[in-house]
């Protein structure tokens, strides 16, 4: 197996993007992409899509061919790869092992989402859950994860206040990310006093409904710096599986897939959590970035709200969590939100990530989770090929 290094990364504007269409985005992202990597479109092998619903979303199937043409990439394959809201994330793994195996040399993996287009995007969401034990029965996936705030609230004494303190990081950061669908700041009394949706999570604790495409080049590691002076090496890329459904598993305070793809990746990449500098989280409501800080390994179970609450996921602290202002803030377009993830920790490690920069970052994780944690994708960075 070749090591594999991300020469090349763009994203565009994340919000309600009435003037671009789905392939508007994904061109824009791709084209910047392959642009920031000094490399032509002819010399690209293969292209990998995540994508969740565009059928139900814009009522357009057979992407893979349709990108390949609106991006002036045909013949090459382009494959459209799904896994819920870890669509990006998986696209991203299939391109570093189509590089690392060396059956290509040069691949895009680009993730895009077009959900302002339907009236109600609800029942597109709920097509990531169990349709016939959830779905149907009417659960939404902001109740499927007060649920699991309630159960982390009772187990472990979590307060309301810290849950907020989460979505206020991610303002925080996202007022520094032009890309971001929200750059304002909010508070914790405002995150309070927010609509409620299903108890105990307000309006802002939850990500939006959001357009956006992100996209990453990938080649093998001895021929990037044919293509850019700062590189950044992929240590490890994992996946893993659970039940979807939430009332099949063991608990509900706990991503199994979280914890069984990072501890791999960690094993893979020989390093601990406490050396990952900056991490992108699959924050799609508040609780879900509180138990990603705890399945990651970065803070002990039942301990991730006192982190919040104590600023040790702030820029420069223990670790740097959601620089990019995260699900909540830079927004949440479903198949892009895997590459926008890898798009950030590379800036973060390139140097080039300006009013958010974290000091002297080396190594960055990103965790992109699929429904309640069906799927999780986790990817590994850094800025030097040997840890």
């Amino acid at each position: 197996m070749r090591d594999v290094a991300i020469v090349g990364v763009a994203q565009t504007k994340f919000g309600e993007l009435w003037n671009a269409s789905f392939r508007d985005l994904v061109v824009e992202a791709g084209v910047n992409a392959i642009q920031d990597a000094n490399m032509s479109g002819d010399s690209i092998d293969a292209m990998y899509i995540g994508n969740m619903s565009g059928g139900l979303f814009v009522g357009q199937e057979h992407i893979g061919a349709l990108i390949a043409e609106h991006s002036g990439l045909a013949p090459i394959p382009v494959t459209r790869v799904e896994a819920a809201c870890a669509s990006g994330g998986l696209a991203l793994r299939q391109a570093i092992m189509a590089v690392a195996s060396g059956f290509y040399d040069k691949v895009v993996a680009a993730g895009v989402e077009k959900m302002t287009d339907v009236v109600d995007a609800t029942p597109a969401i709920a097509a990531a859950s169990d349709q016939e034990w959830e779905a149907q029965q009417g659960v939404t996936f902001p109740s499927l994860y007060a649920m699991m705030a309630r159960r982390h609230m009772y187990e472990y004494g979590t307060t309301r206040e810290q849950l907020a303190a989460f979505a206020v990081l991610d303002h925080e950061n996202g007022s520094l990310n032009p890309k971001a669908q929200f750059q304002n700041k909010i508070t914790v009394e405002k995150v309070l006093n927010s609509t409620p949706v299903a108890k105990p999570m307000n309006l802002l604790d939850c990500s939006p409904v959001s357009d956006g495409a992100a996209a990453v080049v990938v080649c093998p590691a001895e021929d990037a710096h044919k293509y850019t002076d700062t590189p950044i090496y992929v240590q490890a890329s994992t996946q893993a599986s659970d039940t979807i459904a939430l009332h099949s598993r063991k608990s509900i305070t706990t991503l199994e897939a979280t914890v069984n793809a990072s501890r791999k990746a960690y094993d893979i990449a020989g390093i601990k959590p406490n050396q990952i500098d900056v991490a992108e989280v699959h924050d799609c409501f508040s609780i879900n970035g509180l138990l990603a800080i705890e399945d990651l390994g970065f803070f002990e179970k039942g301990k991730g709200g006192q982190a919040i609450e104590e600023g040790l996921i702030a820029r420069n602290s223990e670790v740097s969590v959601n620089t990019s202002g995260g699900l909540k803030a830079r927004g949440h377009p479903l198949g892009a939100t895997g590459l926008a993830q890898a798009a950030e920790v590379t800036w973060q490690l390139r140097g080039d990530a300006d009013k958010r920069q974290v000091d002297g970052a080396e190594i960055g994780l990103t965790h992109n989770v699929g429904g309640t944690g069906g799927t999780v994708a986790i990817h590994i960075l850094s800025r030097d090929q040997k840890l």
